[in-house]
């Protein structure tokens, strides 16, 4: 029997929920589609965002509040470069910021050229930027994945993108929103879902663009995760075989003629 179009089951446990984000329209992506060649520009590496690239995050923190999602999303992995960072805040910060002296700001005014009022941390997920899920370069020769005047080839990416999911299934978290750059989207799907079904692929690894959200299931084969079920009940109790009713019964009359 064909089974290639049947359901597929997985224990809940070895999944996690994750909402794939690509940052907002930076500066960059306005050079670049004039002339992609100026990408390489060092002004360029860790782009801000643009006034549209600001509507687009209060569009999607609209829709992530609308959905539902703000209220069960437990962490955010934004990459460390600016304009997914503000991306990050903009969409799954706190409301409006009010000086306080316990409570930091996820971001002061105007950072990064926002002309933007201060984003409060109350009431908001953790936000936590990881290397692996950044861009293909990033300014400071201080990263170690940096390397100057080279571009990482697209394999490169996709192995840090694999990197960076098993690192995932690590975390305890259920249900995770990564704001991240489109070619390290489209690398890392491609390589992860290399043998699926190409309708999947298709739908799963087709170019995101700014401010696009896609939520996805991700299953940790591996078993690289060690967290045991919250859900799953082990019945048998109190504790004995689980035997057929007309095997327990003979086994009673068993133990009864013993007695005697």
């Amino acid at each position: 029997m064909d089974t290639g179009s049947s359901p597929s089951l997985f224990p809940l446990h070895r999944c996690k929920t994750i909402h794939l984000v690509r940052h907002g329209q930076g500066i960059h992506n306005v050079e670049g589609a004039k002339n992609y060649k100026k990408l390489m520009k060092p002004e360029y590496f860790d782009a801000h965002l643009t006034p549209l690239g600001w509507q687009q995050v209060d569009n999607l923190r609209k829709h992530v509040h609308e959905s539902g999602l703000s209220k069960r999303i437990e962490l955010v992995i934004t990459s460390p470069l600016l304009r997914a960072l503000q991306t990050a805040v903009g969409v799954f910060g706190g409301e409006g910021y009010t000086d306080r002296m316990d409570i930091l700001p996820l971001m002061v005014a105007n950072a990064g050229y926002s002309e933007r009022p201060s984003i409060s941390s109350l009431n908001c997920p953790p936000i936590i930027a990881i290397e692996l899920c950044r861009e293909h370069l990033i300014e400071s020769d201080e990263d170690i994945l940096w390397k100057a005047n080279v571009r990482e080839l697209k394999e490169e990416v996709a192995a840090r993108g694999l990197k960076f999911l098993n690192w995932l299934s690590t975390r305890k978290e259920k249900e995770i929103a990564i704001v991240t750059h489109g070619g390290f989207l489209f690398h890392t799907l491609s390589a992860l879902l290399n043998d699926c079904d190409p309708l999947e692929k298709k739908e799963m690894c087709k170019h995101f663009t700014n401010c696009e959200l896609r939520s996805m299931v991700i299953v940790d084969r591996s078993m690289t995760g060690s967290d045991s079920s919250t859900t799953n009940y082990p019945g048998k109790i109190p504790d004995g075989l689980d035997l057929p009713s007309d095997v327990a019964s003979e086994n009673l009359e068993k133990e009864k003629s013993n007695l005697v």
